[in-house]
């Protein structure tokens, strides 16, 4: 039976291929977290940086916004004007509910006439 021993051959033959990419993976994994670990290390060693000198600002112009500020404010909180009184309720005269019943009854003859 020559097919078991071909079959037995090429199973181990990617046994051993398989080892050696495993090796290989291994190797890169390892260089990884070597690489991991010397960053952390030199990023715990570091010191926090300084965000440098702060822009001064002189007193005279701290003063000329705080009372822009004061001047917003005080607008802000200045009482509103009254709306405008809404406008009264239009009446129907009684000419025109007069006008508006007859031409109902237009409509409703004309809707009677239709269904005949």
């Amino acid at each position: 039976m020559p097919t078991k021993k071909i079959a037995s051959d090429i199973i181990l033959a990617a046994i051993a291929g398989l080892e050696s990419q495993k090796a290989q993976i291994d190797a890169q994994i390892a260089e990884l977290r070597r690489i991991v670990s010397s960053r952390t290390a030199v990023a715990a060693v570091a010191p926090v940086p300084h965000k440098g000198a702060r822009r001064k600002m002189s007193a005279v112009a701290r003063a000329r916004i705080a009372e822009a500020q004061r001047k917003r404010w005080a607008a802000s909180r200045k009482p509103q004007a009254a709306p405008e009184a809404a406008k009264p309720k239009r009446k129907l005269s009684a000419a025109g509910r007069k006008a508006i019943a007859a031409a109902k009854k237009r409509w409703a003859a004309k809707r009677a006439e239709a269904a005949k």
